[in-house]
């Protein structure tokens, strides 16, 4: 279901973050390239705005207290399918950005991101066939973390499953979660 407002309206905004200067320094930006910019915290709060003004727009962190991001990307697109979603996270790994766009995402942004990359990445409608291949392999800890990425997203998030699968604690598992995914 879409509920658009009239052409002459400013286009709207979701800004989904959990750190709130960043979401006051990023709707800023984004309130002067022409935007009406809403802001949640995380995803419940979220999803309330979005109920009442499903955006034009979105830009959806991915890694909040409570519910995961790709929980906001599928409600948003059940929402409005024409809503065009950027999701912006510190934590970049493969399986959640293929699990982002397979949701519906239209790009996948990590931070930093400056309101500029999040404008171009809205009006993104191709791949570039022109970036650049990386042919350095990725160390044994950020296969680590892209396999523990993978093996939670197949589990939807549940840490206990996902830990179970990796024959590994579940508190063990939380920890390694809790670190910043290592450069490659």
């Amino acid at each position: 279901m879409s509920r658009r407002k009239p052409l002459h309206d400013t286009p709207s905004l979701l800004l989904v973050d959990d750190d709130e200067t960043f979401c006051y320094v990023l709707s800023q930006a984004l309130s002067k390239r022409g935007l009406e910019v809403s802001v949640a915290n995380n995803v419940d709060d979220a999803i309330v705005l979005a109920e009442q003004n499903p955006p034009e727009f979105a830009v959806v962190d991915l890694n909040m207290p409570g519910p995961s991001g790709l929980v906001l990307v599928k409600r948003l697109k059940a929402l409005d399918t024409h809503t065009r979603i950027v999701v912006l996270t510190g934590y970049a790994s493969i399986a959640t950005a293929v699990e982002a766009i397979k949701l519906g995402a239209t790009h996948y942004l990590s931070k930093p991101a400056d309101a500029d990359d999040v404008m171009r990445a809205f009006y993104k409608i191709e791949g570039d066939s022109n970036t650049p291949v990386t042919t350095k392999p990725m160390s044994v800890n950020r296969v680590e973390w892209e396999h523990i990425q993978k093996v939670l997203s197949g589990c939807n998030g549940n840490i206990s499953a996902a830990a179970r699968q990796l024959n590994m604690h579940r508190r063990t598992l939380q920890r390694k979660l809790q670190k910043r995914p290592l450069k490659q």
